[in-house]
């Protein structure tokens, strides 16, 4: 060991420090880690009085790095960077992974988008887990999940949003006539709305027609959204679906906009992984292609 090695600080020293000059909160830098607050906080008094240099200003509400303390989390930032990228390439990339996601967003987003990425990354092996019960990751094994809501999804999970519900209401054109004719008499009782679980039709016709809530236009239940696509497309009504998972359908003309309004819906998209996956070279690889999908729409 030479004469510079003997003087490093623990390693566990410096990823608390490097964490906590990130968040410049002892609270989310412990989130982070997976440690209590009073952990890091300790880990980086101990710093300092190892290096003999204050790193941190204890502000009444917050941190803030000194200016020796800005610098040197730079420095350590690359370190760890250096770490991780010496670490993927000396790990062989885990063959099987396994992708949680509804039927809908499996059926109609995922799965056309799945031979491109298949042929840029051959040594992968992906088990689409198409459901619409909320999987685990310890227990059903999942690498990566896409949900729906609000975060936070868990402890120990980190998540990034994919696309926001923007719920359009679409048919086949040949059903559009109908529904611009229900739509200029402000009544929808003669058409068919085409229904699934999360049932948006009453706040779609509130909020977005801005029509009485109370219609008894006839209508059919699916309990998988991309069912009531499918019909909808062979002219069996109208149905409410984000506009993403649609934007094929609507591209190669089997579905039209059936009213030129739209709502945000009450569940947006994220991509969730553990903090800590068991794969990270194989999950990093997907959850980046997952989000630069949404620049590609």
């Amino acid at each position: 060991m030479n004469e510079k090695s003997r003087h490093l600080p623990s390693l566990n020293a410096l990823r608390a420090f490097e964490v906590t000059s990130r968040h410049l909160s002892f609270r989310a830098a412990a989130e982070e880690i997976g440690v209590t607050q009073s952990a890091v906080a300790q880990l980086v008094r101990g710093l300092e009085t190892d290096l003999g240099v204050k790193l941190f200003l204890r502000l009444p509400k917050q941190l803030a790095l000194t200016d020796e303390g800005r610098a040197y989390g730079t420095d350590i930032r690359r370190a760890f960077q250096l770490f991780g990228e010496a670490t993927l390439a000396i790990r062989p990339v885990q063959r099987s992974l396994t992708i949680s996601a509804t039927p809908t967003f499996a059926a109609k987003w995922l799965l056309p988008r799945l031979p491109a990425f298949m042929a840029a990354h051959p040594e992968l092996e992906l088990r689409i887990l198409a459901s619409e019960s909320l999987a685990s990751f310890q227990t059903d094994g999942v690498d990566i999940a896409v949900r729906q809501g609000q975060p936070p999804f868990g402890p120990g999970l980190v998540s990034e949003l994919l696309f926001e519900q923007r719920v359009i209401a679409v048919c086949s054109p040949a059903y559009q006539p109908a529904a611009a004719e229900a739509l200029k008499k402000e009544n929808l009782d003669a058409l068919v709305l085409l229904r699934d679980t999360h049932n948006l039709w009453p706040e779609f016709i509130g909020s977005g027609l801005r029509l009485a809530t109370g219609t008894e236009a006839k209508g059919v239940r699916f309990n998988h959204t991309s069912l009531a696509i499918d019909a909808a497309i062979a002219g069996q009504g109208i149905t409410l679906a984000s506009d993403f998972l649609v934007e094929a359908d609507l591209a190669a003309g089997r579905l039209v906009k059936a009213f030129d309004v739209s709502i945000h819906g009450r569940h947006d998209f994220h991509v969730v992984a553990p903090r800590e996956p068991k794969h990270p070279g194989a999950t990093n690889i997907v959850r980046n292609w997952l989000v630069a999908q949404r620049g590609q729409r």
